[in-house]
Order: structure tokens, then sequence, then C-alpha cells
């Protein structure tokens, strides 16, 4: 794990990978969390989280998951959905670090009742929301 100067390096410096889940119900709802720190505070986003050094994809799955959703979730229970760019205009050190994300995007099949104890270390709150909603509403990250 990185200490906060070195990460604030790297931030600074290089894109992070990180691992986003498209968490969808048996109702065709989306799972979202409203962010509590920059990049894309304040906006509803879905959970993720970055990838550390010598750690697989499976053991980040498994650990994101667990911290993001309060479950633990293996890889080859999801489908990969993308890849794709985030690039904020501010960071976790404030808006002269701008931040760029790689997101491997992984879609999760679950229900309500699988979904009890969301953590809130990094959401303020939780909404599932319709898919066919999502890119009209400007609230919701894009």
């Amino acid at each position: 794990m990185l200490n906060e100067q070195d990460f604030k390096h790297l931030v600074k410096n290089a894109p992070l990978f990180a691992i986003d889940l498209v968490v969808l119900n048996d109702h065709n709802q989306i799972l979202l969390g409203q962010r509590k720190n920059a990049p894309a505070k304040g906006y509803w986003f879905v959970p993720g989280g970055r990838v550390f050094k010598n750690e697989s994809l499976e053991q980040a799955f498994k650990r994101i998951s667990k911290t993001e959703l309060g479950i633990e979730i293996q890889r080859n229970q999801a489908w990969l959905f993308g890849l794709y760019d985030h690039f904020y205009q501010d960071s976790l050190f404030g808006e002269d670090i701008d931040t760029h994300y790689i997101n491997a995007t992984h879609l999760v099949k679950l229900d309500n009742a699988q979904i009890t104890n969301l953590p809130t270390e990094q959401h303020r709150d939780y909404r599932w929301q319709n898919i066919n909603e999502i890119e009209q509403d400007e609230t919701v990250h894009k």
C-alpha cells in the first residue's frame, strides 16, 4: 500500500487502474452510491475501487466487492463490460491535481436481498435506478 505522498505523486503522473461494478437487480435497476470524496464528489456512481500493485484481478475483484458492497464476489461471477477512461479536473488531493482512471467495468447480477449492509466509507447514500433513466439524470456520473 502506498503512503499518501507516493500516492499523490502517482495520481499526478500516471493513470490509475480500477474495477467498477455495475450491479444489476431483477428489476433492471443499477445500484448507485453517492460519492463522498473527490473526484466525482456528490455524484451518483457505481461501486468500484483501485487495483493495487502485485494484486491479481481476481484478488482485487474480491476485495473491492467486499469493501464496496459488503459481500465477496468472485470475478468469474461477473461479465467484463469493457474498459473506460475517466478524466477528472480534481483529485483526492484538491483541484490542482487532476485524475485519470482506466476502469475495467464488470456487470454483476444480484438481487436486492443479497445486498443488505452497504458500507458508507466511500458513499453517503445508495439507490437503485432504472437503466433507461440513468443517462438523463445529471446527478449520475457519465
